[in-house]
This record gives C-alpha cells, structure tokens and sequence, in this order.
C-alpha cells in the first residue's frame, strides 16, 4: 500500500483520535522504526514501518473483523435511535466509528452477528448474487411436519409479493425444535415464514453464517476476533483474497 500520514495510522488502530494522538506524539510517547516522532503529519508505509506507542508495539491491519454472540435486546445497529446498539456490548479497546454489523438480526434474536470494517466484504456476504447461506435454530409453538420441510424447499412461499428462495428446514427428534437454512434476508423472515405455515416462532438465535459457525463457549453478549482460518473462509466464500488483514 501507499504512504499515510502517522495519525491517521494510529487512529485507524484505535490509539485514540487523532487530536490525542497528536497530544501523544508531543510528549514522546511515539515511535517508529526505533525513533520518537513529534510530528504525526510525517507519512509512513504502515505495513512495513515498526510503529510503537509507550513502548508496545503496534500491528497493522487495514480491515477488523469480530464475531458477537448478540443477546436479546439490542438491535443490528451502529446507532441508539431506536434501542442500545450492539457495539455498546464492545470494550472501550474495540469502539470504534466504523464497524459494520453484516446482516440483520431482530432485537429478539440471539445468536452469530459479524462485525467488519470491510465494506466490500459485508456488502457480498449479504448480496444475493453470491448465496451465502444463514442457519438458524428456532423454537416453535407448534411441531414442524415434513409438510414444512417440502413448502419451505419449493420455493412456493413469498413475502411481500415477492417470492422466497428455496430453504432448508431440518426436524430434529422434537419437531418443536429444528433447524432453517435461508440464501436470504428479508425483514423478520423466519417469523413470517412459520407464520404463513400457522405456527409461532418462539426462540430464534443464529448458528452460521457461511462458513462461520458460532464459536462454542463464546458467552452471550461476548465478542472476539476472528481466526486466520475464519478469515480465509469467509473471504473465499463470496470470491475474495484473504491478503493483508
């Protein structure tokens, strides 16, 4: 990549604003390649230059990518004008201006929810053209019947005048509890899918999306870095290249 200026490097690695990181590089507190730099206008290579703040070093990666695991009662959003927004559930260490939520889960729903900086990457997990699948467990009021299972894989279903892709509706030993595998996401899809069918959704969380299943153990509410694994996958499954990260 180009040359940056040095701020604008360490406010993209969450060191503080740029105005702080300015106060910061006054004081000393900045290095690079081993020497203090007072001057946060200098530009610099960040993939190549060894950048330290107090004495820590600093990686560069262009794009930031976390798996949440959403609770109840926040909404898909980046801003609080209609609920609390799920980055309020992040550290102070991860808050940051430009995180992406990649696709919609109700205020109800639980479960899987990416975060990315990556507009091209969020923008082809959720466009139609490339098919990435969404699984979900849901809870019902009613048992499912492999009547379901064959309406749902028809395609025959639509919302809102427009008809619904072919998905995938899996019973497990209690028909009360299945699994519902959608190329989709429209507006409280689920629901309205078992509605059509005369039944209730009554518990809706996230399991996968794409190759990225909900990580076991990662507590509700809790979020963390993606793996190097993680990455490549869901990088190749809408036609990226999983590069420099």
């Amino acid at each position: 990549m180009g040359k940056e200026r040095l701020d604008r490097v360490l406010s993209h690695l969450g060191v503080g604003s740029r105005s702080e990181v300015r106060r910061m590089a006054r004081a000393g507190r900045v290095k690079v390649d081993g020497q203090v730099v007072l001057d946060t206008s200098s530009k610099l290579d960040p993939e190549r230059a060894h950048i330290e703040v107090d004495g820590t070093p600093l990686a560069y990666r262009p794009y930031f990518h976390l798996v949440l695991n959403k609770p109840a009662g926040y909404i898909t959003s980046t801003r609080d004008k209609e609920g609390v927004p799920v980055t309020a559930l992040l550290p102070a260490s991860w808050q940051r201006p430009d995180w992406m939520p990649v696709g919609r889960l109700d205020k109800d729903t639980e479960g899987l929810l990416l975060l990315t900086t990556h507009g091209e990457l969020a923008h082809r997990l959720t466009h139609p053209r490339w098919k990435v699948p969404k699984r979900y467990y849901v809870e019902l009021e009613a048992p499912a019947t492999p009547e379901d299972v064959e309406v749902f894989a028809s395609g025959e279903l639509s919302l809102d005048g427009e008809p619904l892709k072919p998905a995938e509706l899996r019973l497990g030993p209690d028909p009360r509890r299945v699994e519902l595998t959608l190329l989709e996401g429209r507006f409280h899809q689920v629901k309205r899918m078992f509605a059509q069918r005369g039944n209730r959704v009554l518990y809706l969380r996230r399991v996968a999306f794409g190759p990225l299943e909900l990580p076991d153990g990662l507590p509700v509410g809790v979020a963390r870095a993606l793996s190097e694994a993680e990455l490549e996958a869901l990088y190749a499954a809408v036609g990226l290249v999983c590069g420099s990260r």
